[in-house]
């Protein structure tokens, strides 16, 4: 009886396991409708963003044979509507070091928030030896920055606002030290979803 037994059951085994389809062979996959693929996350989609130089830099490499120049290029790209990057490309022709920096620069794309054309707050950002501050100002006031640091400011959609670099100029510590400040930014919205308190009774200064 237990050989019977065990016979029946190898033989229900081979025929679970016959019925099981194979989806290792490409043909026996189910095939899915293009309805039920997922929709491209807003983030995938390409974004109308706007372009600027901020520096070329001219870079020699000294070889057995002589000098090898190349071009770094800095770039700054925006949508004017509260989304900013950068980016460095490095390359032996300037238009291609342009190139590869805008394609950086539009993957490493950071969120601002903006109330009603300026930052919600006062805010220092720092990098190296870059040290900037920035102030809120009234409408009318415009843009009181200059450089690479004007150039991020106005792709972020930001109207009016106070500078003030109080070290040095150099626009990669000077873009890098922006980016630094920007990230500190929160809306009254954000501070009271972290504190769990009524938007109304939030002020930030």
């Amino acid at each position: 009886m237990s050989t019977e037994n065990e016979n029946q059951a190898a033989s229900g085994t081979n025929d679970s396991n016959n019925n099981t389809p194979d989806f290792k062979n490409r043909k026996n996959r189910p095939q899915r409708s293009k309805g039920d693929r997922k929709p491209t996350s807003p983030d995938a989609l390409k974004v109308d963003l706007e372009e600027r130089v901020v520096a070329v830099n001219r870079v020699a490499k000294v070889v057995k044979g002589g000098r090898r120049f190349s071009f770094a290029a800095l770039i700054v790209v925006g949508d004017k509507n509260g989304r900013v990057g950068y980016g460095l490309g490095k390359a032996k022709e300037v238009p291609d070091a342009i190139r590869k920096a805008g394609q950086l620069a539009s993957k490493k794309l950071v969120s601002i928030p903006i109330d009603n054309g300026t930052i919600p707050h006062e805010v220092i950002g720092k990098f190296g030896a870059g040290n900037i501050m920035f102030r809120p100002a009234a409408e009318g006031t415009g843009i009181k920055a200059a450089g690479a640091c004007r150039s991020i400011l106005e792709l972020a959609g930001i109207k009016n606002v106070l500078t003030k670099s109080q070290r040095s100029t150099n626009p990669h510590n000077v873009i890098k030290a922006t980016f630094e400040a920007l990230k500190q930014l929160k809306s009254a919205k954000d501070v009271a979803f972290l504190r769990g308190a009524d938007i109304k009774r939030i002020r930030v200064k």
